[in-house]
């Protein structure tokens, strides 16, 4: 079983497809929310996922993780974006709306307050779909 060795983290996530703001709590030691302000361009997402914890290589600073959640979001109509090295091109405004996946690896580092993880976050998109894409992503939190 996980012992979180935090109960909140904030910070930044760097994604292949979109980049954005995070905010991990954790509601007991093997389980967390965590939620996403995702950018990209003509494009903002939320994002909530509940996950799992479980140590990783019988070193307490590891944490593999995985999850399920959802998110919303908006399109800018009339703006193009680069998707996977295609360019791409939103032809009007509307909603994003979609179900999602998350598997990684966190590590807090010891004697300071941060956790480093990396992550697989698959996400079907429904409302402008149905279509499956992936991206890999780094996170970097402040802990407390």
């Amino acid at each position: 079983m996980a012992q979180a060795n935090y109960t909140t983290g904030a910070g930044v996530r760097i994604g292949g497809y979109e980049n954005g703001l995070t905010l991990k709590h954790f509601i007991n030691p093997s389980t967390a929310l965590e939620g996403v302000i995702g950018f990209r361009r003509g494009a903002f997402v939320v994002t909530g996922f509940y996950e799992k914890h479980a140590v990783a290589f019988a070193e307490p600073s590891l944490n593999w993780f995985y999850g399920a959640g959802a998110h919303i979001g908006g399109i800018n109509g009339n703006s193009y974006y680069r998707g996977y090295g295609n360019d791409k091109y939103y032809v009007e405004s509307g909603l994003i709306l979609g179900a999602d996946g998350i598997a990684g690896l966190e590590w807090t580092v010891p004697e300071i307050p941060l956790a480093v993880s990396i992550d697989l976050h698959p996400r079907l998109e429904l409302a402008r779909g149905p279509f499956l894409n992936m991206e890999f992503a780094l996170s970097v939190r402040y802990t407390f």
